[in-house]
């Protein structure tokens, strides 16, 4: 029995976790625009990440799955070292993380939107 408690409390914790990290708990209520120069990106599962220059700080935005990208007409190598990119989303909730999870890109003046339930 007490066995069985562990190994159930170990994955409730984990499983969490991870919902606090891949949900929306970690940012704010508040949408930011971040403007910005791609550093690196790595795309896929669960979701992409970019590494942006904005005006010499580095900022981590977080995009979508690669089936909600491609939905919003994105494709990987519009994503590339190099590329401006603005980002209308949510902020992290710690005001010390330069971290944003992405609404809306805009890339060479055109929108995309990847969460349309959230406009």
């Amino acid at each position: 029995m007490n066995r069985w408690l562990l190994t159930l409390s170990i994955f409730l914790l984990s499983f969490t976790t991870a919902l606090a990290h891949h949900g929306w708990r970690w940012t704010s209520d508040t949408n930011v625009e971040v403007i910005g120069v791609i550093e690196s990106a790595t795309l896929g599962n669960p979701h992409g990440v970019l590494i942006l220059d904005v005006e010499g700080q580095k900022w981590t935005a977080e995009v979508g799955q690669p089936w909600r990208n491609q939905r919003a007409g994105l494709k990987d190598e519009m994503m590339s070292k190099g590329t401006e990119i603005t980002i209308d989303g949510q902020r992290s909730a710690d005001p010390k993380e330069l971290r944003v999870k992405a609404e809306r890109i805009v890339i060479d003046g055109k929108r995309y939107v990847l969460y349309p339930e959230r406009n």
